[in-house]
């Protein structure tokens, strides 16, 4: 990619604004206040890729689940009558498996081809809280690493042309007393002497096997192990389409596309505040639209993810041509991340028409790794977001991301080209940009081009970034300068 002339400056800092924290290895540039050509481009081939991202069709033929069995009174285990209509379904050359109004208890879904599970308004399935209702394990993943654990609560594998659509909600109803607990975490249930994720034989167990490369068969999870199933995945799938339905309580990430290319996630509402709760995590996948989704979430609204450590460089597959349109998103850790599993790189991400407004939002734009992650991450553009309130920062980038302990290692990342335009911030928390990088590897090519940005306490602390640019950028009032020295 062609980049603007810049000259370096070393140590100081710009002197238009006094709070100014700028640390070495800083690249600003004078620029006009046109329209980069790169961004120009890089919109283009949005569109491109838009054009390009399949939805599924279903023949017209219904499945009402009521005809096998089912029964809205919501005590009633329906699990069995909603599998016989799926399966029908698909048989019979697939077509809509019909959930009509009322309440469903069910346990774990697994969806076949071509089949649209839609929920009418007023309809609601209500999952089982009992672990064993999720076995047998199946192949899918935790927190970026693959292994055999308990079914995700909706779950596909290796399906092509499937949809979960309609008004109605779909309920987890985990609680601190139901999956939250297994954290390990007091705020979300756990007591001392009670059992959790932590410990050797958990968690620790799982990331152990992904770095020794240990066969995913043998990596046996499930009953006695306390790891989270995603509530829904759709693993190896292609063709998928999540739209209309609300989200309630999830145990773990709520809508998770695992190596699937055709991902439309469309006016979807989530509203779950438990530990790990992303709202959607697209990983090793391609071609994946969020459109007209609101995101109330207890960690990232939308994170992009790539596989961690050695068992995401095992994968080895990319993250590409995600977009995220029309979105409102409020509690969360951010807004729209990518991170920090993230191994296998993550290329071309657009964001646009957004909204992000909440003071329990940590972060608009997040970019989180480390030297144990390592991978790639590059492209990103935003555009038009209007941002009420976020506690920390409109952009953070952080090759040193740090969560359960030591996170060293000798896998140094690379992040480069980062674009955020038309962008407007009523209060902007503790920094307008936070980013850190290394000195061998330093973040590449920051630009924010008409972007206003008020009530925030610095603007902006950098180090180890190159070519940094503001163009028609204010910050508390102040046209923010790029200055040579």
């Amino acid at each position: 990619m062609k980049l603007f002339k810049t000259q370096s400056i070393q140590t100081k800092a710009p002197k238009i604004i006094p709070s100014l924290i700028v640390f070495a290895l800083i690249t600003l540039t004078s620029a006009s206040a046109q329209v980069n050509p790169e961004t120009k481009a890089a919109w283009e081939k949005m569109e491109s890729i838009l054009s390009t991202i399949k939805y599924p069709t279903f023949p017209s033929k219904t499945y009402n689940i009521l005809k096998y069995g089912a029964k809205s009174n919501g005590v009633f285990d329906s699990s069995k009558a909603i599998k016989k209509a799926i399966q029908t379904c698909s048989q019979k050359g697939g077509g809509i498996v019909l959930v009509p109004k009322g309440k469903y208890l069910s346990s774990a879904i697994h969806l076949e081809n071509n089949v649209n599970l839609h929920l009418d308004e007023g309809a609601e399935i209500i999952f089982s809280v009992n672990p064993k209702d999720y076995l047998p394990l199946v192949h899918t993943t935790f927190e970026g690493t693959e292994c055999m654990n308990y079914s995700p609560l909706i779950y596909a594998y290796k399906k092509t042309n499937v949809a979960v659509t309609g008004k109605g909600i779909l309920n987890g109803q985990a609680s601190n007393t139901h999956w939250w607990n297994w954290s390990g975490s007091d705020k979300y249930g756990w007591k001392k002497g009670e059992p959790s994720q932590i410990g050797p034989q958990n968690r620790e167990l799982l990331v152990s096997m992904g770095e020794n490369n240990t066969p995913v068969s043998e990596r046996i999870f499930g009953e006695g192990h306390y790891i989270r199933p995603n509530f829904m995945e759709f693993f190896e799938c292609n063709t998928i389409l999540v739209k209309d339905v609300t989200i309630l309580n999830t145990p773990f990430w709520v809508i998770h596309p695992m190596k699937s290319t055709n991902v439309t996630i469309d006016g979807v509402t989530i509203n779950s505040h438990g530990p790990n709760n992303d709202g959607c995590d697209p990983e090793y996948s391609k071609n994946v639209i969020i459109k007209n989704c609101n995101f109330n979430t207890g960690d990232d609204c939308i994170a992009i993810k790539a596989g961690k450590d050695g068992d995401g460089r095992r994968v080895a597959i990319k993250s590409e041509n995600i977009i995220v349109q029309n979105c409102k998103m409020f509690d969360g850790h951010g807004g729209v991340t990518i991170g920090s599993e993230i191994s296998g790189g993550v290329s071309n991400v657009f964001v646009e028409n957004c909204i992000m407004n909440s003071p329990n939002l940590d972060i608009a734009i997040r970019l989180k790794t480390n030297s144990r992650r390592g991978g790639l991450i590059e492209n990103l553009y935003v555009r038009n977001l209007e941002i009420g309130q976020v506690k920390e920062a409109v952009l953070k980038v952080d090759m040193f991301y740090n969560v359960y302990g030591n996170q060293t290692g000798n896998f140094i990342p690379r992040i480069e080209n980062i674009y955020l335009e038309n962008i407007t911030v009523k209060n902007g928390g503790k920094y307008s940009i936070l980013a850190k990088g290394y000195k061998e590897s330093p973040i590449k090519n920051i630009t924010f081009n008409k972007v206003t940005i008020d009530k925030v306490g610095t603007p902006f602390s950098a180090q180890n970034v190159e070519n940094l640019k503001f163009i028609d950028t204010y910050i508390n009032g102040e046209l923010i300068k790029n200055t040579q020295n």
